[in-house]
């Protein structure tokens, strides 16, 4: 019986109704044959066809709105509008699901959970409800005002940089996508410079009196994992200041089978292949890193005799690990207890000094001994625009002795 009525149904089936041509053939009112509402299309100046619902299954009805829909996206058209919509919380929400799965990929990845953090707590929650085409200047004014009464501050140009760039990786999805139209000007975040400030960094005798203290400091944690964590941090600080690498992203992964050496006549150099913010580069480390390197290489119990054995070996195994195998996540906390216990937390200006400040006290020794700012950006992986920004004041006093 069941297999008749399934029978008797198919043959009763109403035929799917003809297409109507409306507006002198140029609008075109036709079904799916997945829906009972009336559809419409039409092609546009470039080419491409136009579809949308009309809301209706009743002919007059979806008549009158499908020439509306036609006289609407004609108009938008001639006034540069986007005929597709989407709100600025739609578009970043796909840019937050990027950022995501790099971070799940890699959850060394901080920058982009910094991404997230700007994404979720600043550009949203202010963003969010608009529509990208209805974004104007005096908005984005006042997104700059809200953002300084929320964090309590006006933020460093180097925040001002993320948040900027964050947004108009929206805007420049909504302009892939065709929401905007090829002619019209999203508004986008400026980024007003704020006064480049001397970086907190170590004069040549808190070097030598730090790097003699750590000889004592890494023996005496409270346990072994202190211990632990103390003899990586001397060797990584002593990294650190020998190729003014960025700490954290650019340095924590470095494998054994980065190193390398350099061959000049007969002297030869350590260099380290480095995956940075600016793209992959050689460095070459100072000649005390190689200590530093032998000496982790002896405490990690690794079967090699020396650092020559390893480099040779090409070992794919990371250089700042413990014994064990495992990572910290930061050495920036050990680091901070070490200026605390030696004294040297705080430079001559009164700044708290960090991981970063090795890689200022690298560039200002680099500076004092003559190298050009050129060598010593691609050496740093940055720019001599940055070098000249952070470190113009301090090389005349570094010169002194020349100048005189």
């Amino acid at each position: 019986m069941n297999n008749l009525s399934l029978l008797f149904a198919s043959t009763t089936t109403e035929p799917e109704p003809e297409p109507l041509k409306l507006l002198d053939g140029h609008l075109t009112l036709y079904k799916r044959p997945t829906s009972h509402q009336w559809q419409c299309r039409f092609k546009l100046a470039t080419g491409a066809w136009h579809c949308a619902s009309t809301g209706s299954d009743q002919v007059a009805e979806a008549t009158t709105q499908a020439i509306a829909i036609y006289e609407t996206v004609k108009v938008k058209l001639a006034s540069d509008l986007s005929i597709k919509t989407k709100t600025f919380r739609q578009l970043a929400t796909q840019e937050l699901a990027m950022a995501a799965r790099v971070v799940q990929a890699n959850p060394n990845k901080r920058t982009h959970v910094d991404y997230i953090h700007i994404y979720t707590k600043y550009l949203i929650p202010f963003f969010g409800n608009y529509q990208i085409n209805d974004i104007t200047q005096e908005m984005v004014d006042d997104y700059v005002a809200w953002r300084i009464s929320k964090m309590g501050k006006n933020p460093k140009t180097y925040t001002q940089r993320r948040h900027a760039g964050l947004y108009k990786r929206v805007i420049e999805r909504a302009r892939d996508q065709g929401l905007i139209h090829q002619h019209r000007t999203i508004p986008l975040l400026e980024v007003s410079a704020d006064r480049a400030e001397i970086r907190p960094a170590f004069n040549q005798q808190e070097v030598n009196y730090l790097l003699e203290y750590m000889r004592d400091w890494e023996r005496f944690g409270r346990n072994q994992r202190s211990n632990h964590m103390r003899r990586l941090c001397r060797v990584y600080v002593e990294f650190l200041l020998g190729t003014g690498i960025r700490q954290g992203t650019e340095s924590m992964p470095i494998r054994w089978r980065s190193l390398q050496w350099h061959w000049i006549g007969e002297r030869r150099y350590l260099r380290v292949w480095v995956s940075g913010k600016t793209g992959p580069r050689y460095l070459i480390a100072r000649d005390f890193v190689i200590e530093a390197l032998e000496r982790l290489i002896k405490w990690q119990a690794l079967p090699y005799a020396n650092l020559e054995a390893v480099i040779e070996a090409k070992l794919d195994r990371k250089v700042f690990i413990f014994p064990e195998g495992d990572a910290p996540h930061s050495l920036d906390d050990v680091f901070e207890r070490l200026m605390v216990e030696s004294s040297l937390l705080k430079d001559a200006t009164g700044k708290n000094r960090t991981l970063y400040s090795l890689r200022h006290t690298y560039a200002t020794f680099a500076l004092a001994e003559g190298i050009d700012i050129h060598t010593l950006a691609r050496q740093m992986g940055t720019s001599t625009l940055m070098i000249e920004k952070h470190y113009s004041k301090l090389t005349p006093m570094m010169a002194a002795a020349k100048l005189a």
